[in-house]
């Protein structure tokens, strides 16, 4: 589900590997993924990872069939399976090495998450975005630092509350990528990127990375008492009443009740 393709100059590009699902976030790939990141943060001479999907999307989101299973599972199952997404974000963000997100397609749900956890992102010209769990009666929660310290909490509101699909422009006027390039040249417009990153001192750049923290006022102790709080709300509200409907509704290939309730 997971491919690491390594360039000689020190950068490593994980490739999320399953096409036919859209590189949904399945618990195994999710599993792979905070794998593959913690090896990789461990490698002293590696100096970049970048992040891109196989196919057409860049990511779907979670597995919809996973997270319902978990939302009707026990109370500590639900918990422990949200807070494996909530390590992933958090190992990725915490990487030694600058990260880059390369969004070659549709970007939904978990997805964002993963966006704006990495330092940089780029995205082709034909990528798609949005903040969608809210139309399965869900709630970004274990995203949503991430992505509000990317967009502000007044644009983060807006995509959160209604699930719009923003197109790559639009995603680059609020924050949540850096630059938009044809999808044609998209491999080389973060080929750039890299070879502007190499040419950085790497215990330089592992000190902005904590410098960011720092002076944005986070802590340690609070970002590991945040990531319990929000792994148990998401818990909560996908084993609820309204989550288990739309989560349902989208794997029936129906309108959920609150959008047909006749």
């Amino acid at each position: 589900m997971l491919r690491i393709e390594r360039d000689p100059r020190g950068s490593a590009t994980l490739i999320l590997d399953r096409p036919a699902a859209r590189n949904a976030l399945s618990a195994e790939l999710i599993g792979e993924l905070t794998g593959a990141l913690t090896r990789l943060g461990a490698e002293p001479d590696l100096r970049v990872v970048l992040l891109t999907g196989a196919g057409i999307a860049f990511c779907a989101g979670a597995d919809i069939a996973d997270m319902r299973a978990s939302g009707a599972g026990a109370p500590a199952e639900n918990i422990a399976d949200a807070q494996r997404f909530v390590t992933l974000l958090d190992r990725l963000e915490r990487m030694p090495q600058p990260t880059v997100a390369v969004v070659n397609g549709t970007a939904f749900g978990g997805a964002i998450g993963l966006i704006a956890a990495c330092d940089i992102a780029i995205a082709g010209s034909a990528a798609r975005f949005s903040l969608s769990e809210v139309r399965l009666g869900l709630i970004p929660a274990m995203i949503s630092p991430y992505v509000i310290r990317a967009l502000g909490a007044r644009q983060a509101g807006r995509y959160m509350l209604s699930g719009e699909v923003m197109d790559a422009a639009t995603a680059e006027r609020i924050g949540l990528v850096h630059e938009v390039v044809d999808d044609a040249v998209l491999a080389g417009a973060a080929g750039k990127v890299v070879d502007a990153l190499l040419a950085g001192g790497p215990r330089a750049q592992g000190e902005i990375k904590a410098l960011l923290r720092r002076v944005s006022g986070r802590s340690d102790t609070e970002d590991t008492a945040l990531r319990g709080e929000l792994a148990n709300w998401i818990a909560r509200i996908r084993g609820s009443e309204e989550g288990a409907e739309g989560l349902s509704a989208f794997l029936e290939k129906r309108p959920a009740r609150w959008r047909d309730p006749g």
